[in-house]
């Protein structure tokens, strides 16, 4: 535990193994909202990444996992707080890559807008940046989020179709979901206009799922950045991380290569 913004933090170092440099990356991996938590990637890329020769940092975020769940404080401003006071706090000063997954991607992106010289590159899975459309449509998931869990019917569907643990991770979900502002205050940002998007200059790497959020406009993330690929998993709905995370972690060890390989001197991410 760490305290970070204000808030007791849950967080994990799992340092470099047999680093090809003596100053190796830093992969920051943000897990999303509901009832995520750092054990997602803990059991999916973490390891595997400090194995490849790269730090790795992973946390809980507020109201998530073993951290602090304050009342309210649920603006995406606030998640980048604490991910900042993190840094702070470990002594992680040169610029890191974020790996963000749903919501944890959108706090990738509020966070390279405001602290532009903090971040090597972001990779997004299946994430947007968030601008009035994402907040129109993360508010619209988090009501009817709020509806079904009310409904004994579909917990008991849940149970059935997926099993005790994911019932009993929804019944956390719900939990937060009654304690705290979060479904008022994440879909007031603050938003990102246009200029404020053009102004993420480094690279990203955006994975989504052709069925996923964005599947009404795949590119839609790439077209409103610099710098951004996207790699588009076929047949993948949103559970991108969990059901293909192997595809994922190759993608993101091949992208991390590509970016060490560019030249210190040259601006990552310039036009």
């Amino acid at each position: 535990m760490i305290q970070a913004n204000g808030i007791r933090t849950h967080y994990q170092l799992m340092p470099a193994k047999n680093p090809a440099t003596p100053e190796p990356p830093t992969v920051v991996f943000i897990h999303g909202l509901g009832y995520d938590s750092l054990a997602s990637f803990y059991l999916t890329l973490a390891a595997p990444v400090s194995q490849a020769g790269i730090n790795v940092i992973t946390y809980d975020l507020r109201a998530h996992g073993r951290s602090d769940r304050p009342v309210s404080g649920y603006r995406v401003a606030d998640f980048v707080e604490d991910l900042r006071a993190l840094l702070d706090e470990t002594d992680v000063e040169g610029p890191v890559y974020l790996v963000g997954n749903s919501f944890g991607g959108t706090i990738a992106f509020s966070f390279a807008e405001r602290y532009p010289s903090r971040v090597r590159s972001i990779v997004a899975i299946e994430a947007e940046p968030a601008t009035h459309e994402w907040s129109r449509k993360i508010g619209g998931t988090l009501t009817n989020v709020v509806d079904w869990m009310e409904d004994p019917e579909i917990l008991a569907w849940l149970e059935d179709t997926y099993g005790a643990h994911h019932a009993r991770l929804s019944k956390v979900a719900s939990a937060v979901i009654r304690a705290t502002t979060i479904v008022e205050e994440v879909p007031q940002g603050p938003l990102l206009d246009a200029e404020a998007l053009r102004g993420i200059r480094c690279p990203v790497l955006s994975i989504v799922g052709s069925e996923g959020f964005q599947s009404d406009n795949l590119l839609a993330v790439q077209s409103s950045l610099p710098d951004c690929r996207t790699e588009v998993i076929d047949g993948q709905n949103h559970s991108v991380l969990v059901e293909r995370h192997r595809t994922v972690r190759s993608l993101l060890l091949d992208w991390v290569d590509e970016i060490e390989a560019i030249p210190a001197e040259v601006e990552v991410g310039a036009a």
